[in-house]
């Protein structure tokens, strides 16, 4: 019911789209098929299926609407209404531009149109149109619920005559975000080759997801400030030239007071440009646009038909650390199937990748937490021991790599570990173990201990050596608990059972043990000797453990 009235919605223009080239019945056919297929198959945004039922999934929009909460503090903070409304569009712009980017380039660049419209007589607006609208249609259910809470605060302190205006400019700023995301897709296109696009899509999801994290952190915080009420818009001359401006202008039409000049050109470039934008993008940019999907996908063709198993050259980097770092043939061959894979798997990389940024960020939301600025919480830094909190948070970089480590998209080649004679699996999971910890968790773990002996001095070095012991410690007993099964061989969307909920819960005790245990021990050198005498002991033991774990305990660990 939901889609035929969204389908309605997205054909009452019909004569605009085409007066842009496009079939309307084909176009109409196109989205209606496509609408159809989402039902029976839903995406991960938006929707969930739940005892066979589709139904649009209400803690999507709950969620939505809290994300909308966060980007909505210049409306209560900020008291010149065209400033605030210029901020709060901004937010939206930028949240909207890179969900987009990152969760919809599979509706834009869908493959399978190569196979069923492409040797149909369709023209390339009608399928790139048929495109944008089916985003537009999956746009349209997250902004409803994000603009929720603008919306209802404009209603309440400006009147009903805010709240009747404000989704004209919601809806055109949709289509502008259609337009830039376009338009970085097609400069990304023109700049780098056809098989490095996934991977530049993937930085951007990175950055979307340290976004979203500095908001919901660090958003509140500066809105928090008691100066913002005396943000003026006299200071910003620059912010005309900005769409974000142009659609906060839309306001000047019932009658709030603008203080730049040239309100009425502006404020009609507010409902100009998008249209405008949406016209060149379809009716010039649309043959180049759908040339390039193709290449894309003649490119992963091509990947996936090369040979799965290429011979290395002897000698590289990771071979020589994996020779290093174990003895055995198995735990060698783990350790490189983890070095290469955690390279090749953008899932992966993506999962992990943004922790690198949140540690960091979250450090410095805690260092201002008292509302005290950035500059004075780092000149009063070294005499507080905060470098244990930043050294033990750390190993979340380790906790989230070893998480997606036996996950994988192809984990039915998992066949191989079990058609090998390989006697004790341990071997292979100590391997892949070692690959991350020396591949992603060191790397990071050293950059912090530069920071804190900078910060805090060589006096703490013993403190750096037994965080790092510790922090060894406490992921690798996640790994012998929870994580035994061998790397990327398990389903991504499979289920822990319910025993491991209480085995996570029991695991989260040691690193507070450990914290508790080595801040009373900060003023005693023996002590921390001792206290790093024993965990070294415990770690080989359970790395021991870990490592000599059986077929037989490998599949009861995944029974449980």
């Amino acid at each position: 019911m939901i889609n035929k009235l969204l389908l309605r919605l997205v054909m009452l223009p019909s004569a605009l789209w085409q007066s842009m080239g496009a079939d309307v019945v084909q176009l109409r056919a196109i989205l209606q098929v496509r609408l159809t297929m989402d039902d029976r198959k839903p995406m991960s945004i938006g929707r969930q299926q739940k005892k066979g039922r589709k139904s649009y999934s209400m803690v999507s929009v709950f969620m939505y609407c809290v994300l909308g909460c966060f980007y909505m503090f210049p409306l209560l903070a900020v008291g010149d209404r065209i400033l605030s409304l210029t901020m709060y569009f901004s937010l939206f712009l930028t949240i909207m531009t890179l969900m987009l980017l990152t969760d919809f380039s599979s509706v834009l660049f869908d493959a399978r149109d190569k196979y069923i419209l492409f040797p149909r007589p369709v023209n390339d607006r009608t399928l790139v149109l048929g495109r944008l609208l089916h985003v537009f249609v999956y746009l349209f259910r997250i902004i409803v619920p994000m603009s929720v809470p603008g919306w209802i605060v404009l209603g309440l302190r400006d009147g009903w005559k805010s709240a009747l205006l404000f989704p004209l400019p919601v809806l055109l700023l949709v289509c502008m975000v259609l337009f830039f995301v376009n338009g970085i897709y097609m400069l990304v296109l023109k700049l780098v080759k056809p098989e490095k696009f996934k991977d530049v899509i993937n930085y951007f999801q990175v950055l979307a997801s340290v976004v979203f994290f500095a908001c919901v952190y660090l958003l509140p915080r500066f809105f928090d400030s008691e100066h913002t009420h005396d943000f003026n818009i006299l200071n910003y001359p620059w912010v005309r030239y900005t769409p974000s401006y142009w659609l906060a202008l839309c306001w000047s039409w019932i009658g709030y007071p603008v203080a730049l000049a040239g309100t009425a050109v502006l404020s009609a470039l507010a409902v100009v440009c998008p249209v405008v934008c949406l016209y060149v993008l379809i009716r010039w940019l649309s043959p180049a646009f759908s040339r390039r999907i193709a290449g894309i996908d003649a490119v992963d063709v091509a990947e996936s038909k090369a040979p799965g198993i290429k011979r290395e050259a002897p000698g590289k980097f990771y071979q020589k650390l994996a020779y290093a770092f174990n003895r055995s043939d198995d735990a060698r061959a783990g350790f490189m199937i983890a070095w290469l894979q955690s390279s090749r798997s953008r899932a992966f990389r993506m999962r992990v990748y943004p922790t690198f940024a949140f540690i960091p960020m979250y450090f410095v939301y805690l260092l201002t937490e008292n509302h005290t600025s950035f500059t004075h919480a780092m000149l009063h830094l070294a005499d507080r021991p905060k470098h244990l909190f930043l050294l033990y948070t750390s190993s979340f970089v380790m906790i989230t790599a070893l998480s997606y480590l036996t996950m994988s998209d192809q984990y039915k080649a998992a066949w191989v570990y079990y058609a090998t004679p390989v006697r004790v699996p341990g071997k292979i999971m100590i391997g892949a173990f070692k690959a991350i910890w020396i591949k992603y968790f060191l790397p990071f773990f050293l950059l912090i201990a530069t920071f804190v002996l900078y910060v805090w001095g060589l006096r703490v070095i013993s403190d750096v050596v037994l965080a790092l012991v510790n922090v060894t410690l406490f992921v690798s007993c996640i790994a012998r608990l929870s994580h035994r099964q061998l790397p990327f061989s398990t389903m991504e969307q499979m289920k822990d059972r319910g025993g491991r909920i209480l085995k996570s819960f029991l695991v989260m005790l040691i690193p507070f043990t450990l914290g508790i245990g080595h801040y009373f021990s900060l003023n005693l050198l023996w002590l921390k000797m001792l206290f790093l005498v024993l965990s070294a002991i415990l770690l080989w033991l359970v790395a021991d453990s870990y490592g000599n774990t059986s077929w037989e305990n490998m599949l009861q660990s995944e029974i449980e």
